[in-house]
């Protein structure tokens, strides 16, 4: 699926764009879906509110049960001070996660695509399982922002071999929050780790090497059908949006079958729910 070029681009970068992988018709048909969970979700029923800041603290019950099940999360900035939501709901909603592609039909057939197995193939995953969906808004004015961070510390295993497929399903721009990445910096250590105990989480420090700089980094702007694929030791940020204008996403995060999954990882499946491949 990939040319030896783009497979020796992504050994050097830690990431690869693949223009036009999604055509706007499989994008219609996920944005669609999307915006009917969004609608048919309760705002009373809980007040997950998704940030990657302060994980401690904002990780609750609602957060935890979300790992095997499909939940929506708030932006931090939807409510006023009143504690109503200053927008309509369509307006509000972060994500939703984290196991659409498994549980829901519409998010099924976008994410089982023997391209994408290819792809993963290339990329080094022999066995590929896929632990965690996420639709991801970036709301216009209020799109939150996402820290500088790098996925194995959500999907450990040994060796690191968590691998994020990031669709564009809009144009992303520097305007609206555009993914920025640090080229060659998978090759550096793991810097934290975040763990469950039941039903508690904690972030543990492993490594003090600071993140990118601005002038370490590169934005990833890419046209709507856009796949990016990235290496899990990646450091990876994107800014908030201000702008008018929204930019949906879709990530997949799978790890490789043949490798140690922590038994420590928030997210954990079972012989009844086990994790599945792109097909």
């Amino acid at each position: 699926m990939l040319t030896d070029q783009q497979k020796q681009d992504y050994q050097r970068d830690g990431y690869l764009v693949l223009p036009g992988f999604k055509n706007l018709d499989e994008i219609a048909l996920l944005r669609q879906r999307a915006a009917q969970i969004v609608n048919e979700f309760d705002p009373t029923e809980a007040a997950g509110i998704f940030t990657t800041r302060e994980q401690e603290k904002r990780t609750d019950d609602y957060f935890l049960g979300s790992d095997n099940s499909i939940r929506c999360f708030f932006e931090e900035e939807a409510f006023g001070p009143d504690g109503q939501l200053k927008q309509d709901k369509s307006l509000s909603i972060n994500k939703i996660g984290h196991a659409m592609h498994d549980l829901d039909p519409v998010f099924r057939a976008f994410s089982a695509d023997a391209r994408l197995a290819a792809v993963a193939r290339d990329l080094g995953l022999r066995d590929a399982r896929v632990w965690q969906s996420m639709y991801i808004f970036k709301q216009p004015g209020i799109g939150g922002e996402v820290r500088w961070h790098q996925d194995a510390t959500y999907f450990e295993t040994t060796p690191v071999s968590v691998t994020t497929f990031w669709f564009a399903l809009e144009d992303a721009t520097l305007d609206n929050g555009c993914l920025w990445a640090e080229p060659g910096g998978h090759r550096g250590p793991m810097r934290e780790r975040f763990v469950r105990h039941g039903d508690q989480v904690s972030v543990e420090k492993l490594d003090s090497t600071p993140w990118p700089d601005d002038g370490g980094a590169v934005p990833l702007e890419c046209k709507a059908g856009s796949l990016v694929c990235f290496h899990g030791l990646l450091p990876h940020y994107s800014a908030p949006n201000r702008s008018p204008v929204s930019r949906h996403a879709y990530t997949l995060h799978a790890t490789d079958g043949a490798t140690t999954y922590s038994p420590r990882n928030w997210i954990q499946r079972d012989a009844a729910f086990p994790a599945r491949g792109f097909i």
